[in-house]
């Protein structure tokens, strides 16, 4: 074996550009392979995690306007939910439907603590909205049931707000702050989420329609589902659900604008379709170029066996078996491939590190809020690997066939060639 690695090494060094070239080739497969994957994972690991914000099977419910005449009635009507709406979708869909809960805002609110203040949208709110919309709390507690049949006039505050009433905000839970001409006590300190404003103060869904006399108005409706895990399932429950509301404001049962569902299932599903698409196009692109570094070897390996013809066979007019040639030219196309692809390798887990240092956490700040657009732009270690010997198997075989034609060549023949 070190004759033969002794030997590759001179046909090397006799041909540096070609080597350089077929092991440039390899290398820049490997690498743009797994470069190419860990850009693709930054993009889709920020994605996932923005939908990881809200309860998967959940839905929240809007008010829309009418895009259809219907009875009499002409196109453009605003549709307000009511309480009749809330107290429909929770006695007659309980086949599928869990928590039913609500959402109803009162805006340009001044919410006061001594002399610091803020101006914020006060919104009425059951408990069920901390576990649709993930709100994580960090001292203190959420809206619960209690807060709701009785009424209370409780606040909870989002982290940043917190910290322009006390620069001590666990302090400020028991506390009565002024929100309008109102106290409220706060309850609960809720961590900011930069992918939103971050000024909501959180009451009780009951109190704030009494405070601000909402009447039958019931804002937004939102709960959690379940039993509902194809895209047909979600929409069959969609038309019977629209069907239904559509029918308590005298609107088109199949009116998809009098009232808006917003399914975090279904786009969850959307979400997933485009992020397998998204893989499966950097794989491909990734393959063709590792590709195009196999056909480098095996094109070199055909030139090494035509330059060498005539050696070949002088080597088999002098005894030297078959399996003797054929093992030369398949171990110089490991090693090329190996050594080339191993470098490669190191070199595409370098850059997808660089690229998580710098950029890994790329935030677009709107003004509003903030958007993460690129999370962990890396690659598992087992991937990394398992290209490298992907290359290398495919190496072996790319010299496979221009080793089989020398080691059959005559030796006569090969004696006379050019």
């Amino acid at each position: 074996m070190r004759d033969i690695i002794t030997e590759i090494w001179s046909t090397a060094r006799r041909n540096k550009l070609r080597t350089a070239l077929t092991g440039f080739a390899v290398a820049w497969g490997i690498f743009m392979l797994i470069f190419l994957l860990g850009a693709g994972n930054g993009l889709i690991n920020a994605q996932i995690q923005s939908a990881d914000r809200f309860l998967v099977n959940s839905m929240k419910v809007y008010g829309g306007w009418t895009s259809k005449p219907y009875n009499g009635l002409k196109e453009g009507r605003p549709i307000d939910l009511k309480d009749r709406d809330t107290k429909a979708t929770e006695e007659e869909f309980k086949e599928n439907i869990g928590e039913v809960g609500a959402e109803i805002n009162q805006g340009g609110i001044t919410v006061s603590y001594g002399k610091e203040y803020f101006t914020s949208t006060l919104k009425g709110v059951y408990p069920n909205h901390c576990k649709i919309n993930k709100r994580e709390i960090i001292c203190g507690r959420f809206i619960n049931h209690i807060d709701i049949r009785d009424r209370r006039k409780v606040a909870v505050i989002s982290e940043g707000k917190a910290k322009e009433l006390s620069k001590d905000i666990k302090s400020l839970i028991g506390k009565h702050v002024k929100a309008g001409n109102t106290a409220f006590m706060v309850v609960g300190i809720y961590k900011d989420d930069a992918s939103q404003q971050n000024d909501e103060v959180f009451t009780s869904y009951t109190a704030l329609k009494i405070l601000y006399g909402k009447g039958d108005m019931a804002g937004n409706i939102e709960y959690s589902f379940h039993g509902l895990t194809t895209k047909k399932q979600n929409e069959e429950f969609e038309q019977r659900y629209r069907a239904r509301i559509n029918a308590n404001h005298q609107a088109a049962p199949d009116d998809e604008n009098a009232v808006w569902l917003w399914n975090r299932y279904t786009s969850n599903m959307q979400m997933n379709t485009g992020i397998g698409i998204i893989r499966t196009a950097l794989w491909i692109v990734g393959l063709f170029t590792l590709l195009s570094g196999i056909v480098g070897v095996s094109n070199i390996m055909l030139i090494t066996v035509k330059e060498r013809t005539r050696e070949f066979g002088i080597r088999k007019a002098i005894g030297a078996k078959p399996w003797s040639i054929l093992r030369l030219i398949i171990t110089e196309s490991i090693i090329i491939t190996t050594i080339f692809g191993y470098a490669g390798m190191l070199c595409g887990i370098a850059a997808n590190e660089y690229m998580n240092a710098t950029i890994g956490q790329t935030k677009v700040d709107t003004g509003l809020f903030q958007a993460t657009m690129f999370v962990n732009p890396t690659v598992g270690i087992d991937v990394c690997l398992e290209a490298t010997l992907v290359m290398i198997a495919a190496g072996t075989l790319a010299g496979l066939i221009p080793a089989r034609k020398a080691a059959r060549i005559r030796p006569i023949k090969a004696l006379t060639a050019e």
